[in-house]
This record gives C-alpha cells, structure tokens and sequence, in this order.
C-alpha cells in the first residue's frame, strides 16, 4: 500500500533567516586575557608618547601609487617641522627606490641630530643584511624586525608550530646583534614586533618577546621597543588595552624596554585603542597622519595628538599651520580629505543648524566680555578647540546664517557656469550676494549672480600676472616672474614646497606683508563652459579648463580669491593674486 502525505501533514517551506548577510560565521573575539583587576580605567594621560611616524612606510606601502623619492623627501622634511624625533622611511630591503631613499637621507644629511629614522625588516638573513647596508654611515637607527605570531598566520599561512614560531624571532634577534656588531660608529636600536599581536594569545606573545629580549639584553644599555600591533584591529579598544596591561605585567623585563602600540582602524577605534593603550602602560604610540595605510588606515596621530592638545596636555607636535601639512599629506598620498575629518576637515568647524550658531556666537562674545573670569580657557559650545589654533577662520562657525541661500547660489554657479565653489569660498561670495540682493529688494537673476562673481573675483584691476617660471629644485620649488600690483610691474622670487607656496613666499618678500594660505581648492571646468578669452581687458572670462579657489591670511586678515586659466598652476597664482586684489 502506498503511503499518501497529505497537505496537512507537510513542514511548510520557510526561507531561511539567514542567506548572504548571515553573522553567525563570526565568533565573539577569542584572544582576551583575564583581567579581573585591570587598572588602566582610573589612569589618565599626562603626558605625550614618544610619537613615531610610519607614513614613509605603513602608509607609503598602502598608496595605489607609492611615493616617489621627490614627495618623501618632502615628507619627510615635514614630519622633520612638525616635530617628529622617530621616523620610519621604508623597507630598504624591499625595493631599490626606498633603499635609495634612505642613502640619500644619509648621504645628504638631512637627517637632523635629534631625529632618529626607523626601518622595517622582516627576520631574514639576506633582508637584514641588504638593510644594515642601507643605514651604513647613518649616526642613530632603529632597526625595525618582525614576524607574525598569530594563531591565523600559524596554522594557516606558515603551517608552523608555536615554538617554530618564536625561533624565528630569535634567530632575526641574533642576527640584527651580530650586524650591527659590524658597524659600531652607529648607535643601534632593536626595534621587535608580534605582527599580529591583538590576535595572539597574549601568553605566548610574551613568551616569545622575552626570548627575543633575553637575545638584546637591554639591562646592558642596549635600547630596546618592544611594538604590540593591532595588524587587524579585531576587538573592542577595552579588550585590547586589557591585552596591554596583561603584557606590561608579565613582561620579564618590562622596565628595561619601551612599550609601543601600533593600531589599525578596521572597526573604527584605531585612536580609541591607541588611547587606553597608553593607559594601561605603553609609552610610544606609531601611525601616521590623517590615518593613511592599509585597508581602513593607520592610526591618526593628528587627531590623537589634537585631543591631547583639546585637554590641555602638551602634544610635543606642533600643528599650528594645519592647511599646509594637510596639503602637502593630501598631495603627497593623492587622497583627499573627509569633510567631516576631525579637526582638519573642510565642515568641522561649520554649523548647520541655527541653534548651534546662536550658541557658538554667545560664547565667543561672553568670552570676548569676560577675559578675567574666562582666564583665556577655551570653553565654548559645539567648538572643542579654538580653530584660530590650527589656522582656521572663524567665518566657518559664526557667519551662517542662511545654508539654503548659500546653497543655492553655489548651484546656480556650479549648474550654469561650471564654478564649484568649496564651502568656505561659499560663505565669502554669500555676503556679496546678499548684498546686492538686498540693495536690489528683489530676488537676482543669474546672470546678476555671475556678474557679481566676475566682479568680485575675476576683474582684478591692476592685479596681473605675467612672465613666469616655476621650477623644482631637490624637492624645493623655486618661482619667478613679473606681476602687476596696483599697476606696478613687479620683479617675483620666491621659494617654496610647491607652486604656490613660492609665489606666495615671493610676494611677501617683495611687499613685506605677512601671507598664509588657508585654502586651497581646484578643479576642471567642463568644456561645456566656455568663454572668450580676454586676458588684455583683466578679465579672466576665458577659455579656461581649470579653476582655482584661494583663501589667504594677509597680514591677519583673511581674503578669497579666484584665478582661471587652462593652466592649473597659473590657476591658481591668479587666485591668489584676486585674493590680494581683495586687501586692497
């Protein structure tokens, strides 16, 4: 007899719950140490780490096109100003340019006394020895060695056991003694990392760093780092500076060494981790700034740094003139930076909403009334840090008073002429327009729009410039050439990081006037945008296929500018020529 199923009796069909976004192929995070009585949460910072920066390296690496010799020099030259005593240039070993990097740096000299440069190396023979040769001659290093611990990396990239494992990084111990045995005019750093550290288990990843630190002997005047790095940053920031304080307190020899993290932003608390970090014991802190380096980045060591500074702790890095690192960072990586970046971002100190301007206003004019009962202590609403400090206008924070007018002029310019004005540039034009709608009492059309642009910005009377050259000398930029101010034809020199820079560095020297730029921004215009060339009339209604937006410090007060050309960098000397035209 057959057996009959009837509907009834069927499991009804239902789609499964979980299909392509399923989390149960995650576990909860399986490296934590028992920490039950963690002390980190009542410390607080004092002080600043030992900073060591890694964007000639870290960061270098994770550029879809790595740094030419030129842009890390200027790099460096830049880490060199803003402070930074330890800084990482490369991977010697691992490509002719970052080796030919790191001669020249010596060979040059351009390694101040008080700078100490790092390098890379992983823990093999012919590796170690192309890098010590790299370093012949220089007068300090830290000489950078690592292998990966954990378990992942283990069981399934080496197929090598635990103490597989650590003879590895006593045998990369052994032989950065014996090279640099070879050149004794150099004073040595070791320098070793548990690539991987967060995702080892703690226990071991102690274990083997006693065993590379017993190979140092550190107790004997040899400087030794000890680096923890989140390679994948896998845990909440608690955990990790649990990991930290775990380590610290088992160390053998914790006194005799220097304690560094290295974090990775993969969840986003790259800082965070770095932070409690240093509560729970470490004394260097390495990364990069703005973040760059692989995958989510690095830890930024600016924002660390300003929220040191925002909580009245010595950050020992001075970013007072924030526009210039940022530029050079940003041209030297070609990535741009996030409006809402923290503290360097184009929005960060611009607010949207009438409320928050209303209270920003309050508190700058009750400061500005009340100097003995402030004591000169920034505290006020919505603005964690005067923007003055980092050579920021305050037009971004108290002059927005209409967004959506703002807006829309931006629109009429972007849509019709091809102008696409940077936020700031916005704000400066907005006060024109709204001017002239207000003589006018009636709405402008946008031909009225473009006429008040051109006027403002791009009829510069007695503002022009002529014959130029621009040209880069190792890495400095060195221009000259003629301009016309007030209808004098003048004689430009002037030297620089870019373009720019020299010119603006030019004209300062020839009118003894005090000039910073505070902005920069440009782009193409559209080819559908185009205009008659009339350059004999000063008018820059041109031909053009780029413009350039400037935004000047002229001896303390701040101007906008405008220059066209097909040219980019004569763009933007004409922008920065319509921003003196303002001053005047």
């Amino acid at each position: 007899m057959s057996q009959i199923t009837t509907q009834s009796s069927v499991e009804p069909k239902v789609k499964p719950k979980y299909e392509a976004f399923d989390f149960r192929k995650y576990q909860p995070f399986a490296f934590a140490p028992q920490l039950t009585d963690r002390t980190w949460p009542n410390n607080t910072i004092k002080k600043a780490p030992i900073w060591a920066s890694v964007d000639l390296r870290d960061g270098n690496q994770a550029l879809i096109d790595p740094m030419t010799i030129e842009q890390k020099m200027q790099f460096f030259k830049l880490l060199v100003e803003v402070g930074f005593k330890e800084i990482e240039i490369g991977f010697p070993s691992a490509a002719q340019v970052e080796y030919d990097f790191a001669r020249k740096l010596i060979e040059e000299n351009h390694i101040p006394d008080d700078v100490t440069i790092q390098v890379l190396v992983q823990a093999r023979e012919h590796l170690i020895e192309r890098t010590f040769e790299a370093l012949k001659g220089v007068r300090r290093a830290v000489v950078h060695v690592y292998n990966s611990t954990s378990r992942v990396q283990r069981d399934k990239v080496y197929g090598k056991s635990k103490d597989e494992i650590k003879q590895i990084a006593i045998s990369g111990a052994k032989m950065l003694n014996d090279y640099a045995a070879k050149h004794p005019e150099t004073q040595w750093v070791f320098q070793y990392s548990p690539e991987s550290f967060s995702q080892t288990e703690t226990d071991f990843a102690i274990e083997v760093c006693d065993a590379v630190i017993e190979e140092w002997k550190p107790q004997n005047g040899r400087e030794v780092i000890i680096n923890l790095p989140a390679t994948v940053e896998s845990s909440m920031p608690n955990i990790f500076a649990d990991q930290v304080e775990y380590f610290c307190r088992h160390l053998k020899q914790r006194s005799d060494v220097i304690i560094s993290l290295h974090t990775h932003n993969d969840r986003g608390t790259a800082i965070a981790a770095a932070e409690l970090g240093m509560l729970a014991g470490a004394d260097r802190i390495e990364g990069t700034l703005l973040g760059n380096g692989e995958r989510t980045g690095n830890m930024d060591i600016m924002v660390m740094a300003m929220n040191l500074f925002s909580k009245g702790v010595d950050p020992e890095l001075d970013f007072s003139d924030m526009s210039k690192i940022v530029n050079i960072v940003s041209e030297c990586n070609n990535l741009p930076v996030h409006p809402r970046h923290p503290y360097v971002g184009e929005l960060v100190f611009t607010a949207f909403s009438g409320s928050h301007q209303d209270a920003i206003k309050k508190s700058l004019d009750f400061n500005e009334k009340n100097h003995e009962m402030t004591q000169n202590i920034w505290d006020v609403a919505y603005l964690p840090i005067d923007p003055a400090h980092i050579g920021r206008s305050y037009q971004d924070v108290v002059r927005i008073n209409s967004q959506s007018g703002k807006g829309g002029v931006a629109y009429i310019l972007q849509r019709n002429y091809g102008f696409n004005l940077p936020r700031w540039m916005q704000i400066d034009f907005s006060r024109v327009v709204q001017q002239k709608a207000e003589d006018a009492a009636r709405e402008l059309k946008n031909e009225e729009i473009l006429d008040a642009f051109e006027t403002t910005y791009l009829q510069n009377s007695g503002y022009e410039l002529l014959d130029h050259s621009v040209n880069n000398k190792g890495g400095e930029v060195e221009f000259k050439g003629q301009i016309t101010l007030n209808g004098e034809t003048i004689d430009i020199s002037g030297k620089g990081n870019g373009p720019l820079s020299s010119f603006i560095d030019g004209v300062a020297r020839h009118t003894g006037m005090k000039l910073h730029i505070i902005n920069y921004s440009e782009h193409a215009i559209s080819p559908e945008f185009t205009y008659n060339d009339d350059d004999d009339a000063q008018s820059d209604k041109t031909n053009a296929k780029a413009a350039a937006y400037i935004q000047l410090n002229v001896d303390g007060e701040i101007y906008s500018g405008i220059g066209t050309h097909t040219s980019t960098v004569s763009a933007m000397l004409k922008g920065a020529l319509s921003a003196l035209s303002q001053a005047f």
